[in-house]
């Protein structure tokens, strides 16, 4: 082996023992999550410190259309510097050939942060917090639907026959016999994820039909949404491998539950260590309900980051093991803001907002951003919510456009997440939200053709 591949993460050394490095897929996180980047021969790989790709990349809407997000210069497409991060360093184990991915980090010509890159939109926010000596950590859930095959965009999404030979039945929430029904598609999830290193802290059966839940293990918010975003395209692979498709759309199939991402958060003091949310005698701290004051109040106009596609929002539905309100409540899980229940050490505030379609970079500093503008404003929360949240009103926006609206208007957040990131955030989805409004719906061909 060459230099460089001496001093890889364990895991990839592991893969490679006893074999030849065949490719190296550089690749970066662009807004919706995708991997944009280029597959290069590990001898050239080696040889090169950095890769160019244009910036515009961070300007493509989910159909592949440009948002007019360009700065003073226009849309000339300059050149960024993509530098790896080894840390990051994986195998791509579905491959024919013996492949690693690496991520990478963007930089402009003078060696700046492109601030509108998702993982450096999410240091940024981790940044701030080790400015008041604060080292933030989450846990995120990931949940998504193992579907059958679907070829035509026209027809809706099947549920996947299981190997009883029957279509998976919904309301089956943490039924082992459910997850025994998709065992090889599981199997082959820990195989890949044993190959990349990623430890997997368990995987459940959720409320939907074919909806499972695979949860991570508590850490560094940018190594988790590493994770999360080589795991998407791991579960995809392993799914791919027994013909079926895995989706992490908000809501793939009508009158089923959607699939969240919710994260959970503490914060520990840099120093000691010290969980801040837990006081001397275990009680709770003003900075544990700092936070969720937080939460409350930028939520909302955090929610188009957290749900960013007109998809999002058929997952706030009464009932449907999805809030619709920004109450906070113990051992709650229909409120938008749930405090498990834990040891003190453990105390942690969960975020059960955002959608598994988000960008997982994204998700995680939108959420940490309004953690963080709750402990600097030192607000106080709503009292703690008892009972049923779905009885009451819903506080969240329905649609894209409204949470857009609410996000433009956001200048405190802005400031968290980078200005230059809310500028082309905002006008990317707007090119989006604008090519959506131009589709004629079948709801719309059926009950208005012939009848207005």
């Amino acid at each position: 082996m060459s230099d460089w591949t001496r001093n890889l993460p364990d895991a990839a050394r592991a893969y490679l023992e006893g074999r030849r490095l065949d490719e190296v897929e550089c690749i970066v996180a662009d807004l919706p999550g995708i991997a944009r980047g280029k597959a290069v021969p590990a001898s050239k790989f080696a040889r090169q410190e950095f890769f160019h790709l244009p910036d515009s990349i961070f300007y493509q809407t989910i159909t592949g259309g440009w948002g007019e997000a360009a700065g003073e210069e226009g849309f000339i497409e300059k050149d960024m510097i993509l530098r790896p991060d080894m840390e990051t360093a994986t195998a791509a184990p579905w491959t024919g050939d013996w492949t690693l991915q690496v991520i990478h980090d963007a930089y402009d010509r003078k060696g700046a942060p492109v601030p509108f890159s998702p993982r450096n939109v999410l240091k940024r926010v981790v940044g701030l917090y080790e400015a008041q000596g604060w080292k933030p950590v989450v846990a995120p859930e990931m949940e998504f639907f193992l579907i059958a095959r679907n070829l035509d965009p026209a027809q809706e999404i099947e549920p996947l026959t299981g190997r009883s030979g029957r279509p998976a039945a919904a309301r089956q929430a943490y039924s082992m016999t459910a997850v025994d029904e998709f065992g090889p598609v599981i199997d082959d999830i820990y195989d890949f994820a044993e190959a990349q290193g990623f430890e997997i802290d368990g995987i459940t059966q959720e409320g939907g039909a074919g909806q499972l839940e695979i949860n991570l293990r508590h850490g560094d918010p940018v190594k988790l949404a590493d994770e999360v975003f080589y795991f998407k395209r791991l579960i995809r692979e392993a799914a791919l491998r027994h013909d079926c498709f895995a989706t992490f759309m908000a809501k793939p199939i009508e009158d089923e539950p959607g699939s969240a991402m919710h994260i959970h958060h503490s914060i520990l003091d840099a120093e000691t260590g010290q969980n801040l949310f837990v006081g001397p005698q275990d009680g709770d701290t003003d900075a544990f309900f700092y936070f969720i004051a937080g939460l409350q109040t930028h939520l909302p106009a955090a929610l188009a980051v957290m749900a960013p596609f007109v998809n999002s929002y058929r997952r706030y539905v009464k009932d449907h093991a999805a809030p619709i309100n920004l109450e906070w409540g113990r051992d709650n899980r229909t409120t938008g803001i749930r405090i498990p229940l834990s040891e003190p050490a453990a105390r942690r505030v969960e975020n059960r907002i955002a959608g598994m379609d988000c960008n997982p970079y994204l998700g995680i500093a939108a959420s940490l951003a309004c953690g963080y503008l709750g402990l600097m404003e030192e607000r106080r929360p709503s009292p703690q919510f008892r009972g049923d949240a779905y009885e009451g009103e819903g506080d969240i926006p329905r649609v894209l456009g409204r949470a857009l609206d609410l996000f433009d208007g956001a200048t405190d957040l802005h400031g968290v997440l980078g200005p230059d990131f809310a500028r082309v955030y905002s006008i990317v989805k707007r090119a989006e939200y604008d090519e959506f409004l131009q589709v004629i719906s079948p709801w719309e061909r059926e009950h208005l053709l012939l009848n207005v």
